[in-house]
């Protein structure tokens, strides 16, 4: 959760802030898709998932209101009795004191954000899906070839990296060398990029290390690419 709350509003588009549950924020979210069941505070909180996030927007915020105190201190004490990694309340709607109370009482973060709770949901979903996607390293050469992510694979010094540098030479552009990190985003996107050590860097055998961007200027690299 507190690596969630690190992510930039400015790129995301969702402004997080922490109303309660400050010690629970090393929870672990472990899946990318939210669950808005408001059942949960019905009774029906067997249908909770572990490791997904709890949206509450409008209609969960205004039923736990119109509970008898004792009430809501039942319902939300069931739905937080589970291994939920956080609670986000939509819509920059003020929580209920007995709802900033459990979420002390049992160290579960409570957040908010002031996204309406459809377009809060596609945000959270689409930045969970990237950071909690499959990542693997591969040892190639990875470039963009007239706008087609190519990953060339293969043994150790057969040439992959010295026709890397032809293509670079014939104006194609570097992405990464020796060293691409892969993920998967969905079922049938993987987007190759270059780790911070080695981002613009070449070893070519025999030469050394060179800086492609230094020497073919910053259209000749990217930081990520399809591959395709």
């Amino acid at each position: 959760v507190s690596a969630l709350l690190k992510s930039r509003p400015e790129a995301t588009g969702l402004a997080l802030e922490v109303l309660a549950g400050h010690s629970g924020l090393e929870r672990t979210i472990a899946s990318p898709h939210i669950q808005k069941t408001g059942l949960a505070l019905a009774g029906f909180h067997e249908y909770l998932r572990e490791g997904r996030v709890l949206v509450f927007g409008e209609s969960e915020v205004r039923y736990i209101e119109s509970l008898p105190q004792l009430a809501r201190q039942n319902a939300l004490a069931s739905a937080f009795a589970h291994d939920i990694p956080c609670v986000l309340i939509t819509g920059g709607w003020a929580p209920p004191v007995e709802l900033l109370a459990a979420a002390e009482r049992y160290n579960m973060p409570l957040l908010r954000t002031p996204v309406p709770t459809p377009l809060a949901i596609a945000k959270i979903t689409s930045l969970l899906e990237d950071t909690l996607a499959v990542r693997e390293i591969i040892h190639g050469v990875l470039i963009d070839i007239l706008g087609l992510g190519v990953l060339m694979v293969g043994e150790s010094g057969i040439g992959k990296s010295e026709c890397a540098l032809d293509l670079v030479v014939r104006g194609h552009r570097l992405v990464a060398d020796d060293t691409v990190e892969v993920r998967r985003r969905g079922e049938t996107i993987v987007l190759g990029t270059c780790p911070e050590l080695t981002r613009h860097h070449m070893e070519i055998r025999g030469l050394g290390v060179i800086n492609i961007r230094d020497l073919f200027g910053v259209a000749s690299t990217r930081t990520s690419k399809q591959v395709e």
